[in-house]
């Protein structure tokens, strides 16, 4: 029997690509999202799509009813900008979770995937640029990102102890900046890739030669292509790995490089001009791909360069031929 599947988040970036996959796979799927539908990045009829706040603790039970799998990507997230800017918004994202667990355990669901964040890392293990790359181990001692990774990090406690507790089979995967096309590239909850992808492709179009670039451009990350993170959570759900595990690239460049690899595609040189009072997170941080390679024999494979090729392509699209983030796209 087929399962029925519910995505929270499902209007937002990951959670749009998630729904088409496990579309395409034949389940079926109950989408939800607090935005109106026509904000959704993808929709598709084929998904039954409903739009309920998840703080709410009536709509996570309305939302999970029926459901034997769950995948909840909902969050009040952005980019750093937010993140520094908005802490009590992403922290009430708690309510998000709780509530979704509590749901999935009292109508009788059979797996839960949260989807938690490298933000959780302690901040005194990325205080350098040539970061080794974060561990799992490295969590605790606690020093997460202040707001977003702290209720990241309260999130995955709660997903291990209802597992522990109540016998509600969870998963837990920590996201290292994904990427790629439909999805958020302005408005300020836009990450690195996706925004510097917007400047340079504005600088382009009005030959203003100039990009802003946050910070000294030296700090470094490492950036996930959406293709590996959809094959990852899924590969992360049908396993047996119940502790929470990385789920990003190892491929680390400082933000003045990923800038070189945008402008490469784009066929321009632009001048820099860095604001060195901008919302800058950790000086450095990568993934340590150990564990997910031990156990799954897998870890995110996609060159930034190659990803970066499709991003560009479809955030060039929206600002030239769309009204950008409003449009809504039903791939199928």
């Amino acid at each position: 029997m087929t399962k029925f599947v519910l995505v929270t988040g499902a209007g937002g970036f990951i959670g749009g690509h998630m729904v088409a996959s496990l579309l395409q796979q034949g389940y079926r799927v109950r989408a939800v999202d607090i935005k109106p539908q026509w904000q959704w990045y993808q929709r598709f009829p084929e998904a039954e799509n409903l739009t309920l706040d998840l703080r709410e603790k009536t709509n996570c039970y309305q939302a999970a009813n029926g459901c034997d799998w769950i995948y909840n990507f909902a969050a009040d997230m952005g980019g750093m900008g937010f993140i520094e800017n908005n802490k009590a918004l992403c922290m009430l994202s708690v309510l998000i979770n709780t509530h979704m667990l509590m749901a999935a355990r009292d109508v009788g669901a059979t797996r839960y995937f949260f989807s938690s964040s490298a933000c959780v890392y302690a901040g005194y293990k990325q205080k350098t640029t040539d970061n080794p790359g974060l561990k799992e181990e490295d969590a605790y001692p606690a020093d997460p990102e202040d707001g977003y990774g702290w209720e990241k990090l309260f999130s995955e406690r709660m997903c291990r102890h209802f597992r522990e507790d109540f016998g509600l089979e969870t998963r837990v995967a920590r996201f290292h900046n994904v990427y790629g096309p439909h999805g958020t590239f302005d408005g300020g909850r836009e990450k690195a890739p996706a925004a510097i992808s917007r400047k340079v492709i504005q600088a382009k179009l009005s030959g203003s030669n100039e990009i802003e670039i946050w910070g000294d451009g030296l700090q470094t990350r490492s950036f996930m292509y959406i293709d590996d993170c959809l094959h990852g959570v899924q590969a992360i759900m049908h396993s047996d790995i119940r502790e929470p595990i990385n789920l990003g690239s190892a491929e680390m460049v400082s933000i003045n490089q990923l800038v070189d690899i945008v402008e490469e595609i784009a066929g321009v040189h632009l001048k820099r001009r860095y604001k060195l009072d901008a919302p800058l997170g950790v000086r450095g941080r990568s993934s340590d791909n150990t564990l997910i390679k031990k156990l799954l024999g897998w870890e995110p494979s996609t060159p930034l360069r190659e990803g970066m090729e499709k991003t560009y392509a479809w955030i060039y699209d929206q600002i030239v031929n769309t009204s950008g983030k409003d449009s809504v796209v039903n791939l199928y």
